[in-house]
């Protein structure tokens, strides 16, 4: 009896420079806030809720279809936290609590700082750009925290040169997926670790078979 084998190709775009770029360029705008430059205005809300928030939800919920547990977490929850972060701003604007204390946006911060360090260490396994964004972002979670914690301005002007450079690595690792598929050849490179390399080199040899 012939068997019949049914392959399944998986077609759909790469969501991952749909979410970096929501995270990127979002950072940096609150980034440069951040550094002192001008207000906490609609401007940033703005982008918080649809490209940094709802963007990266967005790329998160297709990282799910395409099996990547990592691309999901990521995304997803960097999409609700700037979700939630621009709730913390107007949840008590619209009378419905009080607004967070410098001790509580300490310990919110904190809270992001650890689990983006564990991300980090994720992207050991990935790429040295994911390596870049996330250690960075890992820096600024903690030194917003230290900030809010202490109450030191300087401190938190710190973290916003800081962020912007999180936020401009973002927008790199984004644009150089999207170049270097586009042209088909290494444009702006990622890095790519040795897991991924044996990876992609076995994904060849599958499809050449």
């Amino acid at each position: 009896m012939e068997k019949t084998v049914t392959t399944i190709k998986e077609i759909t775009a790469n969501p991952a420079p749909l979410g970096l770029m929501g995270f990127g360029m979002t950072t940096i705008l609150l980034n440069i806030h951040n550094a002192g430059f001008f207000a906490l205005d609609a401007m940033i809300l703005g982008m918080g809720i649809f490209y940094g928030g709802l963007a990266q939800v967005i790329a998160g919920i297709m990282e799910f279809k395409k099996n990547n547990t990592f691309g999901t977490t990521a995304f997803t929850s960097y999409g609700f936290f700037w979700l939630s972060l621009v709730a913390l701003k107007m949840i008590p604007l619209m009378g419905y609590g009080e607004a967070a204390s410098s001790l509580s946006m300490a310990a919110y911060l904190f809270m992001w700082g650890l689990f983006t360090l564990f991300m980090f260490v994720g992207t050991l396994r990935i790429n040295k750009a994911l390596q870049v964004v996330f250690g960075t972002l890992t820096i600024l979670f903690f030194l917003l925290a230290i900030g809010n914690f202490t109450g030191s301005s300087l401190i938190l002007n710190i973290a916003g040169y800081e962020g912007i450079l999180c936020g401009f690595t973002a927008i790199y690792a984004a644009m150089a997926q999207v170049l270097n598929e586009v042209y088909g050849k290494i444009i702006l490179p990622i890095g790519e670790s040795k897991v991924q390399e044996r990876l992609a080199d076995d994904s060849k040899i599958r499809k050449a078979s």
